[in-house]
């Protein structure tokens, strides 16, 4: 009886975030209301707060399938023989392409705000490492004298660069790159990026 309960509240729990992922890349964060997800996922409203206990534990819950999602995508599209350069252009093309083509989905991976005295729990946050672990490696390959925490910040820095133009050109800001030219800017931005370390080994 009681597997019987589990295996029911388990598919109640992959509904709601399925349903609540589907409302999210329609109508985007700001869009997402508690009784459409429920509706959609077939269940009373009260059934939401059972299984997640509220809407930013259901977006939570969301951001982590799509951060797993786009993590396997940056972890395919390197191949293992592919230059240090190579790799990193690899990797930013295949984030503009990730961004471009689930952008609602993307906005709220890193739009979601909890509410004040809230923090996003530590599994959580640890997901968001794979935004920056695939540029480790063909990174270390340009500073082999780069190491542990100092890596990991040249990692985040390199990434930092690439999200904020794909941020400010999908958020439609001034100065942002047109959509349509989106992919050859960030090309052209971390192409400037890996000359100026394979010059002059310095600061990106």
């Amino acid at each position: 009886m009681g597997n019987n309960k589990d295996a029911k509240r388990d598919a109640l729990r992959m509904r709601l975030i399925e349903a609540a992922e589907s409302e999210i890349a329609e109508h985007g964060l700001q869009g997402l209301k508690a009784r459409n997800v429920t509706t959609k996922a077939g269940c009373a409203l009260g059934g939401l707060y059972n299984v997640v206990t509220d809407l930013d534990g259901l977006i939570i819950l969301v951001n982590s399938k799509t951060l797993a999602r786009l993590g396997d995508t940056l972890k395919e599209v390197v191949p293992h023989d592919a230059a240090a350069d190579q790799a990193i252009q690899s990797l930013a093309q295949a984030y503009v392409a990730f961004a471009m083509a689930e952008t609602n989905l993307w906005h709220a991976v890193f739009n979601h705000r909890l509410p004040e005295n809230q923090e996003l729990p530590q599994w959580h946050q640890k997901e968001y490492m794979v935004l920056i672990e695939n540029i480790v490696k063909p990174l270390h390959e340009m500073f082999p004298d780069l190491v542990g925490d100092a890596l990991a910040l040249r990692a985040q820095t390199l990434f930092a660069a690439v999200h904020g133009v794909v941020q400010m050109s999908l958020n439609g800001q001034f100065a942002g790159s047109p959509r349509e030219y989106l992919s050859q800017e960030v090309k052209a931005l971390v192409g400037a990026l890996v000359r100026g370390i394979e010059k002059g080994r310095g600061a990106l």
